[in-house]
């Protein structure tokens, strides 16, 4: 089974429908430790991607360009915070799905693996500094180590998927290295980081996504 362009529109208002859903529970934990619109922000940008891609010529646009198109979506959605991390996370989707007309599971992976890696290296973060690269980075990292092992492309997402929920409730634990958090010290323990929330919810809609393909 290969993944279309038109399959990557229906990924994308996936995403945007799971996130819309959300979105007032993102802005509450970000309330505690943030500036209160995580929510308000990933749901402009995810819904400004699924828009901009869900209106490409499916039949005549490769997946490199949709995850472009996605990435300048939403960065003019959203310019500030989550924005410039998730256009350099589908720009580098793109890059790892270059040249091709569908991906295979193996393309599909690596443009996710591609994606963790771009929000960390744009974002500077390490994983412990309480960022969405707490779920993020652990999610990239099972997602490969599954399949290696020989599973499924829907096992590889049901695992990443656990990875970044591990990864979000670890980020209670934390004191926070990156953001606006950062200046609450010891204060922001106790509190998970709404990045990592929001990185849950998508990954959580591709692992869904990784399903239906599956069937």
């Amino acid at each position: 089974m290969t993944i279309t362009t038109k399959d990557l529109q229906h990924l994308f208002a996936l995403i945007a429908e799971d996130i819309a859903k959300n979105r007032d529970h993102l802005c509450e934990l970000d309330g505690v430790i943030g500036d209160g619109d995580h929510g308000l922000a990933m749901d402009a940008g995810c819904q400004a991607a699924a828009k901009a891609v869900g209106e490409l010529d499916a039949a005549q646009t490769a997946p490199t360009p949709a995850f472009n198109v996605a990435a300048k979506a939403f960065l003019n959605a959203v310019g500030a915070s989550s924005g410039p991390l998730y256009a350099t996370a589908f720009m580098r989707a793109g890059a790892a799905a270059r040249d091709k007309q569908a991906l295979t599971d193996d393309d599909f992976l690596r443009a996710f693996a591609a994606m963790a890696q771009g929000i960390q290296e744009r974002g500077k973060a390490e994983l412990g500094e309480k960022t969405m690269v707490d779920a993020w980075r652990p999610a990239a990292d099972a997602a490969l180590d599954s399949w290696r092992s020989g599973s499924s492309m829907a096992e590889c997402f049901d695992a990443a998927l656990q990875a970044a929920r591990d990864g979000c409730e670890a980020t209670s634990g934390m004191t926070a290295g990156k953001g606006r958090a950062s200046r609450l010290g010891h204060r922001a323990i106790g509190h998970i980081d709404p990045g990592a929330a929001s990185a849950v919810i998508m990954i959580a809609a591709m692992a869904k996504f990784a399903q239906h393909h599956d069937g």
